[in-house]
């Protein structure tokens, strides 16, 4: 019986069973006990709904994929198997995968390629400027651009909350000045700074390349191969989707961009994205912070284990939600929250991270 269509409740009761195996739907992910991928049950069997109310609250669910079996699945509050998860910016890593597959169709030739030379129908550009128009999809998907954009500053021009009143998301983002100080290092990247606007102008950019609506090319290329039908894009007044946070999607398909991304675009056995993209996409291009790097609309961080650090690559979106990769381990995680615009939130995920689901690797474990 296909997920969409089998009785929440009964999923509930079989995902609370300690120990239990979560349920096969026959989705494309197949199940195991967490002992059968030598993972110890306590840490799990202590994410109980009173430890997820004092510790992590508005938790909705927390899934555990390792050794190609879906092994912990449950689900808190308002969570459900069936519900759209909305989280937020954890949308920004499904754009670098679609860019990667239009590039492999030759829909666009690199990712090197200047974006505003793809975006001919929005110029004249105000503020236009010679770092503008050298602007490269590359610098856009790992958030070093020119672009005059930072959404870590509430006073910023660029920042996504002045952008979100307005009609025409994209005019307002291509209308951006240039920081004047800009400078690439010797790789040539430039200083990292975190531009939601620039992320939706790669879905501009990628669907004027492939000439089609860009959800209807996202279900075809990406979504429909992962056996992914319910989804819910955010758009702008004007129509324009949002790629650069909000889309909502299923935990269990979360779970599989996680998958995907594991298994360096391979899903199934299909190559859905190239390997060399999606490893690109797991290669750090700037240092953000003391805990955290940045690869291509996908964050880095290490993480504490029984056995010391473990290196995590992670989409990331507001309220706390995190859909975490562990490749030496051959894991992955989701949280799904609903704590936004809360000071800590991803703190809490962190330690959630770290007491229940890496904890039940042990020092052992292979």
């Amino acid at each position: 019986m296909p997920a969409s269509r089998f009785p929440p409740l009964l999923i509930l009761l079989v995902s609370a069973i300690a120990g239990a195996a979560p349920a096969d739907l026959e989705d494309g992910l197949l199940v195991a006990d967490p002992a059968a991928v030598s993972l110890h049950r306590a840490p799990f069997e202590s994410l109980t709904p009173a430890e997820i109310a004092s510790n992590y609250p508005n938790t909705t669910s927390v899934l555990v994929f390792r050794n190609e079996r879906l092994v912990f699945e449950r689900y808190f509050g308002t969570g459900s198997i069936n519900a759209l998860n909305n989280t937020r910016s954890a949308t920004k890593t499904v754009t670098a995968l679609v860019l990667g597959q239009a590039i492999a169709d030759g829909a666009l030739h690199s990712s090197e390629q200047t974006a505003f030379d793809l975006l001919p129908d929005l110029a004249p550009f105000k503020n236009d400027d010679p770092l503008k128009r050298g602007i490269t999809l590359m610098d856009l998907a790992t958030m070093s651009s020119a672009l005059d954009c930072n959404d870590f500053d509430e006073h910023n021009v660029g920042n996504e909350e002045n952008m979100y009143p307005l009609a025409n998301w994209s005019r307002w983002v291509v209308d951006l000045p240039v920081k004047p100080d800009y400078r690439r290092n010797p790789g040539g990247r430039g200083p990292f700074s975190y531009c939601t606007g620039g992320t939706l102008l790669l879905g501009q950019v990628v669907q004027r390349a492939v000439h089609k609506p860009l959800d209807r090319y996202v279900d075809e290329r990406l979504l429909r191969p992962l056996g992914i039908r319910e989804r819910k894009w955010a758009r702008s007044p004007s129509g324009e989707f949002m790629t650069g946070g909000g889309l909502e999607l299923r935990s269990r398909d979360l779970l599989k961009l996680g998958v995907l991304i594991e298994a360096n675009g391979n899903w199934l056995g299909k190559q859905l994205v190239p390997e060399s993209w999606v490893r690109r996409m797991q290669t750090a291009s700037n240092v953000v912070d003391d805990d955290t790097s940045y690869g291509m609309l996908l964050w880095q961080r290490q993480y504490d284990s029984p056995c010391g650090k473990l290196n995590g690559w992670y989409m990331s979106g507001n309220g706390g939600n995190a859909v975490v990769i562990v490749p030496l381990k051959s894991l992955v995680a989701v949280v799904t929250r609903t704590r936004y615009n809360t000071p800590g939130m991803h703190d809490e995920t962190r330690r959630l991270l770290e007491k229940h689901v890496f904890a039940a690797l042990g020092c052992s474990a292979n």
